[in-house]
């Protein structure tokens, strides 16, 4: 399956939407942890305390995996450019148009995402 240029230019506007929306998300995600930072030591409780390092860890947790996903859209955006959008990197193999529709950072097939996951490739 050969992507259309009209289906590239559908992922690739959709691909720049989530790439804003998940810089938005990391710099809110920044500014909180930066925030608890600040009023640290101010907290009355020692348990204030400690929910505010939980919350911390959330927020850190939380902007580690939106920066993963940043990196796949720039890495999806990078394949638009190269002309190789939609097919997988391991493999070489097209990545299935309702993958690409459910996921449209992905990179690679289910199965060697699975294989990559599992530390097979």
């Amino acid at each position: 399956m050969t992507l259309k240029k009209a289906d590239i230019e559908k992922f690739k506007k959709r691909l720049e939407e989530l790439r804003n929306q998940m810089m938005h998300l990391i710099r809110d995600t920044t500014e909180d942890v930066k925030s608890l930072e600040e009023t640290k030591g101010y907290s009355q409780h020692q348990a204030d305390e400690g929910t505010d390092d939980f919350i911390r860890t959330i927020n850190l947790q939380v902007s580690s995996k939106e920066l993963d996903t940043l990196r796949r859209i720039e890495r999806a955006l990078e394949k638009i450019d190269d002309g190789t959008y939609g097919v997988c990197d391991i493999t070489g193999e097209d990545i299935p148009l309702p993958r690409l529709e459910a996921i449209p950072y992905a990179t690679m097939t289910v199965k060697a995402q699975e294989k990559f996951e599992k530390g097979l490739l």
